[in-house]
């Protein structure tokens, strides 16, 4: 899953959004690669990756709505492999997919309930 949005995100920008208090994420690295990672109960956990671009793999529904959380933060659009978007829409991580749509739930749930990885 990618971030994009009209303009291109810089990392200098990608720096100050992170460093917000309200986001609750860390930036660590340098412009040309680095790493987005949130904290979850006594861990910490990769969000996204910078290189020259933001992205993420998501393994659960935690890390789609940090994504996403992520994504409209940067004022951008989450956009899957398969051009699928995920969007924060009054407090519901969704994804949509042409006519069809998906909740994922409420994101503050999500977030409360951690990255638990998704069976396989």
């Amino acid at each position: 899953m990618r971030v994009q949005r009209e303009s291109p995100l810089a990392y200098a920008e990608l720096a100050e959004l992170t460093a917000s208090a309200d986001a609750g994420l860390e930036l660590r690295g340098a412009p040309e690669a680095a790493e987005i990672v949130a904290r979850h109960g006594d861990a910490e956990h990769t969000v996204a990756k910078w290189e020259g671009r933001l992205f993420g793999v998501p393994t659960s529904d935690w890390h789609v709505a940090q994504l996403a959380r992520l994504a409209a933060l940067a004022g951008g659009d989450l956009t899957g492999e398969d051009g699928e978007a995920y969007h924060l829409r009054d407090g519901i991580v969704e994804q949509v997919n042409g006519d069809a749509s998906y909740e994922f739930g409420k994101l503050d749930e999500i977030l409360a309930d951690g990255p638990a990885q998704w069976a396989a």
